[in-house]
């Protein structure tokens, strides 16, 4: 099995209440964005794409827990396709191992391994993605880009085309400090990376890119997680931050 790819970044100082989800993008390729792959719900004899993952290596895909909660019968990735629900390759699921955490603190620890039950094969649309080592600390105010085929605005619809925005990285506690002056408090960790553009909104995860790829410089950083609304100004949306669990993730993929 690959080895999964590691980067060590030198980097100079310079809720979604309900699933995660691109607003304020454009359009792209799979080529662009080769480790990113549909996750597709059957309901019935019908298949929709609702999250999306990241491929780790030719065996296992990283998404997000909360894609993968209960059985996995009814689930499936598709690679290598820009469209939605169309094209690349179809391959069913084994196992998926939801971290241990998971559940037991809001959304900390939304991160899942998805064994698949046939080898991808690279190519140009196809690619594995290099990910943190562990523990490492992104710096607030970089820039950052997500993918998907989520909807382009909130209870909008799913995008039918890939897409992509780019956003900045924001500081963990003044995150922290906003999301626990709501109503009902939601709680950010350390274990999360929040990101948006601060007070203006307008770019975002959106519904259906829940489990999907936060970017820096192509290197997967995060895994679209939570937020509320989308794309709102004063509350920037929150990823898994990688970095967290890579330990996790050698442990059980490699």
């Amino acid at each position: 099995m690959a080895k999964l790819a590691f980067v060590l970044l030198l980097i100079a100082a310079a809720v979604y209440t309900d699933a995660a989800r691109i607003v304020g993008g454009n359009p792209t390729t799979i080529q662009e964005y080769p480790s990113i792959v549909q996750v597709e719900f059957r309901t019935g004899i019908l298949w929709s794409q609702s999250c999306a993952a990241n491929i780790l290596n030719s065996r296992y895909v990283l998404s997000a827990a909360h894609c993968f909660e209960g059985f996995i019968n009814n689930r499936r990735i598709r690679a290598g396709t820009s469209t939605r629900g169309s094209g690349g390759t179809v391959i069913s699921l084994t196992r998926r191992i939801n971290h241990p955490s998971y559940g037991s603190l809001g959304y900390d620890g939304d991160i899942s391994l998805v064994q698949l039950s046939s080898p991808l094969v690279w190519s140009d649309s196809i690619a594995q993605v290099s990910i943190l080592p562990q523990g490492f600390q992104m710096p607030d105010g970089l820039p950052v880009v997500h993918a998907g085929w989520g909807t382009t605005q909130a209870g909008g619809v799913s995008s039918s085309i890939l897409r992509d925005v780019q956003i900045y990285t924001i500081n963990r506690d003044l995150c922290t400090a906003r999301y626990a002056s709501l109503f009902i408090p939601q709680r950010v960790t350390e274990n999360m990376i929040c990101a948006g553009i601060l007070d203006v909104g307008g770019k975002d995860a959106c519904q259906g890119d829940s489990g999907g790829p936060l970017y820096y410089e192509g290197i997967l950083i995060g895994v679209v997680s939570w937020g509320r609304g989308c794309a709102d100004s004063h509350y920037p949306g929150v990823s898994t931050a990688v970095s967290s669990y890579t330990d996790w993730i050698v442990f059980n993929a490699v």
